[in-house]
């Protein structure tokens, strides 16, 4: 096994795997900007699931989207405060609320997808399909290992 060198972090997959998620955000980010609707990142992944799947709840989101409850929960606030985002009573347990997409949060759905998808394409440019499922073995295994 390779001695660590704690001195250049940079040397070490688990710092590359960090700067690679830091610099796709930050273009993503970007290019998100551009609708001019000053929304992120996090808010589009978040409309698109709640679409994708009605009835999931902010603790599955959370778990989805790698944030705490409380984080979901404000952003669930600011959606419906902006219009894309309806919050209602469930029928059946008021202590859960629905959440459905308004058409305002229909239309930034649609006009962030095919961002979405050219921000994967810039950020996989290079890698032939094999490179790609190999990627998502090894970081599957690290995530399976790490899980333990």
């Amino acid at each position: 096994m390779n001695e660590i060198d704690f001195q250049n972090p940079e040397q070490t997959i688990f710092y590359q795997i960090e700067k690679a998620i830091k610099q796709y955000r930050t273009m993503a980010q970007n290019n998100l900007n551009e609708l001019g609707y000053s929304i992120t990142i996090n808010q589009i992944l978040m409309l698109i699931q709640i679409e994708k799947r009605p009835e999931i709840s902010q603790v599955e989101l959370s778990e989805l989207l790698f944030k705490d409850v409380a984080s979901i929960t404000r952003m669930t606030e600011l959606l419906v405060k902006r219009d894309f985002l309806l919050r209602a009573e469930n029928k059946d347990d008021r202590r859960k609320k629905d959440l459905r997409i308004t058409d305002k949060g229909k239309t930034i759905i649609e006009l962030a997808i095919p961002i979405i998808k050219k921000n994967r394409n810039i950020a996989l440019a290079g890698l032939n399909q094999e490179e790609q499922e190999n990627l998502f073995k090894a970081l599957n295994t690290i995530i399976l290992n790490t899980s333990k």
